[in-house]
């Protein structure tokens, strides 16, 4: 078990870290095909070549939630996520970092079935969390953390 002190050293030196970032500058970008953010937040953000995309949901270009299986959610999701990389220049090959919300753990199998066909080839480390719910009543969103490539 963790003792108080380090978790605290821990947080303390994460907020550094964030503080760093957010002195270096950081840039924040939409993409028409990912369609409008639902919130007052950017949907991608690059601070020190690192690229954050919020959580994405199955929606389509006005906003509005596509019903349907949590495989046809997982896909629209994600496609909304490949949008935002291209228009940041970074392709799914540049995600170190995925977390998938899901409403109900149950359909675990079938988003995993899709995500694969996304990063067939050496995908990024993956958190998956049961949630109570997600907005606009969606199934499953999905947060994607990027590294752009220093050339």
């Amino acid at each position: 078990m963790e003792k108080g002190g380090d978790f605290l050293a821990r947080a303390l030196t994460a907020r550094v870290d964030s503080e760093r970032m957010l002195a270096m500058g950081h840039q924040g970008w939409t993409s028409k095909l990912a369609g409008p953010a639902i919130g007052p937040y950017r949907q991608a953000t690059e601070a020190g070549g690192v690229v954050y995309l919020s959580g994405q949901l199955a929606l389509d270009e006005a906003g509005n939630l596509q019903n349907g299986s949590v495989a046809e959610q997982t896909r629209k999701a994600l496609e909304r996520a490949q949008s935002l990389l291209k228009e940041g220049g970074l392709t799914l090959a540049d995600v170190v970092k995925a977390t998938v919300f899901l409403i109900d753990l149950k359909t675990f199998p079938e988003m995993n079935a899709v995500y694969a066909e996304f990063f067939p080839q050496d995908p990024p480390s993956r958190s998956t969390i049961q949630v109570a719910g997600l907005p606009k009543g969606g199934a499953v969103e999905i947060e994607l953390v990027a590294r752009r490539s220093k050339e």
